[in-house]
C-alpha cells in the first residue's frame, strides 16, 4: 500500500495512472480479519450493483433528471468511511451514492429517492445530487461544484466548538480543486486546527476536461502545505490502501485537531453522468478498457482468494446476495407512493404570516 505524508509543496505527479507498486503480491492479508475484508468486498459490490442497476432503470425511464453514477471509485468511500465512528460525520458532492450505501443507508429508501418517491432518503425531493441521512451523520450530497467545502469546514468549527472529538470527511472531486471556496475552505481550517479531513476524488477528469488541462501543478495532496495541513496520496483503487491512509488522518485529527487533505487517485468508468456516453470524446474506449484492468471490486476479490481467505464460490455467493438486495430495493422504489402535492409546502422557509407563493396557488387550483 502507497501512502505518503507530505508537509510542503512537492513536484507535479506527471500524467496520473495506476500508482505502481501500491498492491504488493499478497501484502498482510494472511494476517488481517477475513471478516473485515469480507465485509468491504460486500459494500463495494453493493455499490457498484446498486449503481448498476440505476444506469438500467434511468435507461428505463424510472429515474429522471442527473444521475451521477460511482462505478469504479467504490475504493475511495468504502475505503474512507471504515476509518470512522458512527459519530463521526460525512459531507459530499453530487456522486453521493456509494457514500450513503457504505454509512448503512438503507437501499430502498436510496433507490426509492433516485424514483422521486415519498419514502426516499430525501422524500424524493432531493434526487440522484442530493441524499440525505441524519441518522448516519451523513450531511447530504450537494449539486453545486466545491459547495460542500465550505460546509464541512463548518461541521469541523461546531465540532471544536462543542468540545466534541469527531471528526468530518468532505468528500470532493478534482474539479473543484480550482473553485475559489476550495482554497478559502482549506485555509479557515488550517488556520483554526479544524478536525476536517478533505478528500479529493481525483478521478482524472472533472466534468469532462483531464486535469493536465485546466491545473497547473497536478500535485493536489501537495496545495494542503500551503494551509498549514499535511497531504497525503493514497491509490483510489486499493480499498486496504484507502483505508488505512484515513484511518492515519482520522487519528490525527482527533488527537491533534489537525485537518488533513487527502488525494485519492481513482478513475470512473462511465462517464460523468448518464448523458455521457463512457469515453465521450475527452477519452479513448483504449484507455477506459486499460483503467478497468485495476477495477477496485477484482483487485480485492483476487488477493482474498491469493490468501486462501475466501473461495470463489464464496465470492459468488456474497455477489449474489448483493443482487438480491438490489433486486429488493428496486421493487420497494417501484411499489412506493409518489410525494403528495402537498408535499410542496414542507419544508420550505417562509416568514410567519405571510404565504408562499407555493401556498397562494396551491389554494388558487383548489
Amino acid at each position: 500500500m502507497i501512502s505518503r505524508w507530505r508537509g510542503r509543496p512537492s513536484t507535479a505527479l506527471g500524467p496520473l495512472r495506476s500508482l505502481p507498486g501500491t498492491v504488493e503480491s499478497v501484502e498482510k492479508e494472511s494476517g488481517m480479519d477475513r471478516v473485515l475484508m469480507m465485509d468491504l468486498l460486500r459494500k463495494m459490490l453493493l455499490i457498484r450493483r446498486f449503481e448498476e442497476k440505476a444506469a438500467e432503470m434511468y435507461s428505463l425511464g424510472k429515474i429522471g433528471g442527473f444521475l451521477h453514477l460511482y462505478i469504479g471509485q467504490e475504493a475511495v468511500g468504502v475505503g474512507a468511511l471504515s476509518a470512522l465512528r458512527p459519530d463521526d460525520y460525512v459531507i459530499t458532492g453530487y456522486r453521493d451514492h456509494g457514500h450513503a450505501l457504505t454509512l448503512g443507508s438503507d437501499p430502498g429508501r436510496c433507490m426509492a429517492e433516485l424514483f422521486g418517491r415519498a419514502t426516499g432518503l430525501s422524500r424524493g425531493k432531493g434526487g440522484s445530487m442530493h441524499f440525505f441521512d441524519k441518522e448516519r451523520n451523513l450531511l447530504g450530497g450537494t449539486g453545486v461544484v466545491g459547495g460542500q467545502l465550505p460546509i464541512g469546514t463548518g461541521v469541523g468549527f461546531a465540532i471544536n466548538y462543542r468540545g466534541g472529538d469527531q471528526v468530518c470527511l468532505c468528500f470532493f472531486g478534482d474539479g473543484a480543486v480550482n473553485q475559489g471556496i476550495f482554497h478559502e475552505s482549506l485555509n479557515m481550517a488550517g488556520l483554526w486546527k479544524l478536525p476536517v479531513i478533505y478528500i479529493c476524488e481525483n478521478n482524472r477528469y472533472a466534468m469532462g476536461t483531464a486535469i493536465e488541462r485546466g491545473m497547473a501543478s497536478l500535485d493536489i495532496a501537495g496545495k494542503g502545505a500551503a494551509y498549514g495541513m499535511p497531504g497525503m496520496t493514497v491509490d483510489g483503487m486499493d480499498v486496504l490502501a484507502v483505508q488505512d491512509c484515513v484511518g492515519k488522518a482520522v487519528d490525527v485529527a482527533r488527537r491533534e485537531k489537525t485537518p488533513c487533505l487527502i488525494e485519492a487517485q481513482t478513475y470512473r468508468f462511465r462517464g460523468h453522468s448518464m448523458r455521457d456516453p463512457a469515453a465521450a470524446v475527452y477519452r479513448t474506449r483504449a484507455e477506459v478498457d486499460e483503467e478497468r484492468k485495476r477495477d477496485p471490486i477484482t483487485l480485492m476479490e483476487d488477493r482474498l482468494l491469493k490468501a486462501g481467505l475466501a473461495t470463489a464460490a464464496e465470492v459468488k455467493a456474497l455477489d449474489a446476495d448483493v443482487g438480491g438486495v438490489i433486486e429488493a430495493a428496486v421493487r420497494f422504489a417501484d411499489e412506493s407512493p409518489e410525494p403528495p402535492l402537498s408535499a410542496l409546502q414542507e419544508d420550505v422557509f417562509v416568514e410567519e404570516g405571510k404565504p408562499s407563493a407555493v401556498s397562494d396557488q396551491l389554494s388558487a387550483s383548489g
